[in-house]
């Protein structure tokens, strides 16, 4: 584990008001801003790590749209990491607040002492919001004053941190039904292109989640509710779909097929063929032909 800062953002019409405060610990980076929103000023975050950002001010005039749907900007929120949030200001505004960006692993381990890991890697993809902050705000100022005038071991900032952390995030809530967690079109079509960039060799369920930072076993329940099959059999469409185009746009054989696209060999691209088209990859072919 440690942490390695993989963050983007683009913004426009928003100014700091002075340089921004941070420390970088083993496992997370703590930033403190202030800056000021002009009417119409808008910003685009993404980021690698899941991050918490505690907000000091009023920020109910902005609107945030996460994958979870857009709303007003709350006091304190969690982003999961690769989850994109948008922000639109309705009014000018100057504003302050503490990011805390960790790392994803360090935080399922830090997650796993009060819960199961299945469950902390399940809290860490959701993303949390919340407004009545009076019992974490305390916390959060000290975090700033340590980040900006330190005082104290660093020990001390990082288990402020970690109390934020585990204040905002519910990890005693029963886990919820998950039967219409869905993924997003975006997420979906970043599997799609990595499946592509795969050039039709199968990729593991491990390969599929890492494309979108989401645990195996959430990602292959959210796939399924989203596509109505595994993430085996949807890429498994895929690929017969990618053998049905060369079998139409090429002289290849049926075994030099299977072979560029990952099959163990022509029966298995045959069977698997068969049984998602009806016939023969050869006896398709030569219908394709018949009827051009």
């Amino acid at each position: 584990m440690g942490y390695n800062h993989d963050f983007t953002g683009h913004t426009e019409k928003l100014h700091s008001v002075r340089p921004v405060q941070w420390r970088q610990f083993e496992n997370a980076l703590v930033a403190h801003w202030e800056a000021s929103g002009d009417r119409g000023a808008t910003g685009e975050y993404v980021s690698a790590n899941p991050r918490l950002s505690f907000f000091f001010d009023d920020m109910s005039s902005i609107s945030a749209t996460t994958g979870a749907g857009t709303c007003k900007l709350a006091r304190a929120i969690f982003v999961p990491a690769g989850m994109e949030l948008r922000t639109s200001f309705s009014k000018p505004l100057r504003f302050a607040h503490v990011d805390i960006h960790m790392d994803q692993s360090w935080a399922v381990q830090f997650l796993s002492g009060p819960v199961s890991r299945s469950v902390a890697a399940r809290v860490l993809e959701t993303p949390v919001e919340r407004n009545d902050v009076s019992d974490l705000e305390p916390l959060a100022r000290l975090l700033v004053q340590e980040i900006c005038a330190p005082t104290r071991h660093a020990h001390f900032a990082e288990t402020l941190a970690n109390c934020l952390i585990s204040g905002l995030l519910d990890v005693d809530r029963p886990e919820a039904d998950t039967g219409n967690a869905r993924l997003t079109a975006a997420q979906m079509r970043k599997v799609t292109r990595r499946l592509t960039e795969a050039e039709g060799r199968r990729l593991s369920i491990a390969q599929m989640a890492r494309a979108v930072n989401l645990s195996e076993s959430w990602f292959s329940l959210v796939f399924k509710n989203t596509t109505g099959m595994s993430p085996h059999q949807w890429q498994l469409g895929k690929r017969v779909e990618q053998a049905r185009g060369l079998l139409l746009e090429s002289d290849l054989s049926v075994a030099d097929i299977a072979d560029r696209l990952g099959f163990s060999d022509q029966a298995h691209l045959t069977r698997a063929f068969r049984q998602l088209v009806g016939q023969t990859p050869a006896s398709w072919r030569r219908d394709q032909r018949a009827r051009g």
